[in-house]
């Protein structure tokens, strides 16, 4: 009986192989018009990778082709991760949601938020309240995208010096009143969790969320290995089109290089699509996963619905995008996941993209819709 189920599941993951070939075979043509470098694609279930596949090439002159293990910079999709860490202090009652950031942070005190300003002056004064941590992690506390300090790249300087930065920085609105996407707040959060912890912040990850979930390929340093398996990143060529490789000018490089380099809580992580579906997996199964609790439902409901004031137009949690029914999110170069609880399922797409020629920016929904199609009534 046990040799006989087992030849079933095999026939029935042999079928669905072959079904879910037909979306590679959907995105090829984009690869051959060079509108589309290359992708790895991801479903799975709260248990189960259930669609796996890759299009096209990591490399175009090199000829290497994409693979599954293939590592990109997912940028922003960094800011769920850095928020789930966050919230394990709040499970254990080391923080709280709204309380005023500079509770923890002494530097926040006495920020002035932004009334006016044009060349000749600039007219400042108290906020009604002072940002609160629900305010960073949910893009609505005024802080700008990023200082001044953080040029030319995001991961120059130490985490401290960065957040401090913030904090001399005005506020461009009153806290709570509007959304304004910002890496300042996430970083600033960050922080919260380093001072609260005892811990360095990429240490806490490891510790708390990437070793036990056996995201082995998770990092803000990918070791020599890794960056030979990272993705090479595109642009477009401009109008004879076609794609132009570059280098991704938020970071600095070399991206081994841990002395000049300082991990990026809103954006520096790199990784692959099979270890950011562990995470979301955890975050399906309501903060647990194979035997090991993370956080407790409670948390991740937090997490994974909407924070922001309903008068405005914006849906985000806590480091998420967020609908009635999804969470997840984006990155820079063209990164994507989320999980729908409704479904069950969890989508990752993961390619190396700033900006697309032609008709590549299609590729994504196409994907999507695809394997909606395809794995939704399974």
């Amino acid at each position: 009986m046990q040799i006989r189920l087992c030849c079933v599941v095999n026939l029935l993951l042999f079928v669905s192989s072959l079904e879910a070939g037909e979306i590679a075979e959907a995105l090829q043509p984009y690869v051959e018009r060079q509108e589309l470098a290359g992708a790895v694609m991801l479903v799975a279930d709260r248990e189960h990778v259930i669609y796996e596949d890759t299009v096209g090439w990591a490399d175009i002159d090199g000829q290497r082709p994409m693979a599954a293990n293939s590592m990109f910079w997912i940028a922003s999709q960094s800011k769920p991760i850095t928020a789930a860490a966050f919230m394990m202090l709040v499970d254990e009652g080391k923080v709280r949601l709204d309380d005023p950031v500079e509770n923890y942070l002494p530097e926040f005190r006495g920020q002035m938020v932004l009334v006016e300003a044009d060349k000749e002056h600039r007219l400042l004064k108290r906020p009604r309240h002072p940002i609160t941590v629900r305010e960073v992690l949910s893009h609505t506390s005024g802080l700008p995208f990023q200082s001044a300090l953080e040029e030319p790249t995001l991961d120059l300087y130490p985490l401290a010096a960065r957040v401090r930065s913030y904090a001399m920085t005005p506020l461009e609105f009153e806290p709570g009143t509007k959304y304004q996407y910002s890496n300042a707040g996430i970083n600033t959060a960050a922080r919260i969790l380093e001072v609260v912890s005892g811990m360095a912040y990429e240490q806490f990850l490891h510790e708390r969320l990437f070793d036990p979930l056996s995201m082995k390929d998770t990092t803000f340093w990918p070791n020599e290995e890794q960056v030979r398996r990272i993705a090479k990143s595109y642009r477009p060529t401009g109008n004879s089109g076609g794609l132009t490789a570059l280098e991704i000018t938020q970071l600095f490089y070399p991206l081994t290089d841990r002395q000049s380099r300082f991990p990026m809580p809103a954006g520096g992580l790199f990784s692959t699509a099979r270890d950011v579906a562990r995470f979301y997996q955890m975050l399906l199964n309501g903060g647990e996963l194979e035997g090991h609790r993370y956080l407790s439902k409670e948390v991740v409901e937090q997490l994974t619905t909407r924070q922001t004031p309903m008068d405005l137009p914006q849906s985000y949690g806590l480091g998420f995008s967020v609908t009635d029914k999804t969470f997840g999110h984006g990155g820079a170069y063209s990164t994507n996941s989320f999980a729908d609880r409704e479904k069950d399922l969890i989508f990752i797409w993961l390619v190396q993209h700033a900006g697309f020629p032609g008709r590549g920016n299609e590729c994504q929904a196409l994907f999507r819709r695809q394997a909606y199609e395809q794995f939704s009534q399974k």
